[in-house]
């Protein structure tokens, strides 16, 4: 997740259990673009003591191999391209999920790439741009090009992160592809892993959003699996997670106002998990005391806390 899953974040992950493989926020790749320096960094300062993958985009090819070239220069576990960005700004420039509508562009680029990278390649894709019929048509370009993992989200790009996820079209992936197939979207407890699991097939999970709400939620999901009692955070681990995610995220040079305006992205997700109350009030607090003392207004007790979304 962009300028939100960084490397300071990836520390703090680690101290709640963590995730199994990282993906790095993703390096915009142009004619005239270098490695960006932040993101690179989580990759030769990697805190997770587990695999890194490197993932770029873009649409240029000659942009796209030079980075890849240069990325292979460093210590990871594979390359990846995206296909799933959904965010406006990214898909109006055809790169992320905008290149979902052009089909003959991903053929060539994933070609380009798989012949320039000696080592593993993945892509992460969404159903499609505005119809998930794509998916159909992607799949065949994936194994055309020996892709070695693909992360299926189960919504189109203009879907955003609305609507239910299509289930049935990640085990299409599954079903059709030798590689592994990851299921993204909408994990935000120990049961929807269980399930997309179940209904997919996949191999494994995709987990952004979700373990920004409850960075507890990978060692929930390995307890659930192994089917014992699942641990959950009282509200004042979760308020003491807030501290500890604004020190982590939040550079102490930055005035007041900024630093707040940092850990709304993060609150955003996190109050999505407590009430419609404080998800409505943080997001109009202007100063760090005003956050915390609405943090501790609602999180200062010793009660267990599920962190589900579906509370709003």
């Amino acid at each position: 997740m962009q300028d939100v899953t960084d490397l300071p974040f990836w520390r703090l992950m680690t101290r709640y259990g963590g995730a199994d493989l990282y993906y790095t926020e993703y390096f915009r790749v142009t004619p005239s673009s270098g490695l960006d320096k932040p993101i690179l960094a989580s990759i030769t300062q990697n805190p997770t003591d587990r695999p890194v993958i490197a993932q770029m985009i873009g649409n240029d090819i000659v942009a796209l191999v030079r980075t890849a070239k240069e990325l292979g220069y460093h210590p990871i576990a594979a390359i990846d391209l995206n296909l799933g960005c959904p965010a406006p700004v990214v898909y109006r420039k055809c790169a992320g999920g905008g290149l979902l509508r052009d089909l003959p562009r991903i053929d060539k680029i994933l070609g380009a790439l798989r012949d320039a990278i000696p080592g593993k390649f993945t892509v992460k894709t969404r159903l499609g741009f505005d119809t998930e019929k794509t998916l159909e048509a992607l799949l065949p370009l994936f194994a055309k090009h020996s892709i070695d993992l693909v992360t299926v989200h189960g919504r189109t790009v203009l879907q955003m992160y609305t609507g239910g996820i299509r289930y049935d079209l990640i085990q299409m992936a599954s079903k059709s592809l030798s590689c592994p197939v990851l299921g993204n979207g909408n994990v935000s407890t120990p049961a929807d892993a269980e399930t997309l699991l179940r209904e997919t097939g996949a191999r494994g999970l995709m987990i952004g959003r979700g373990a920004v709400r409850n960075p507890w939620l990978f060692s929930q999901i390995r307890e659930h699996l192994a089917g014992n009692a699942i641990t959950y955070p009282t509200g004042r681990e979760v308020l003491a997670y807030i501290h500890e995610l604004y020190e982590t995220v939040c550079d102490p040079s930055i005035p007041d106002p900024k630093g707040v305006q940092k850990i709304k992205k993060y609150a955003n997700f996190i109050g999505e998990g407590i009430s419609p109350e404080f998800l409505h009030a943080v997001r109009r607090v202007g100063s760090k005391e005003a956050f915390f003392a609405l943090c501790k207004e609602h999180l200062d007790h010793g009660n267990a806390m599920l962190l589900e979304p579906e509370l709003i």
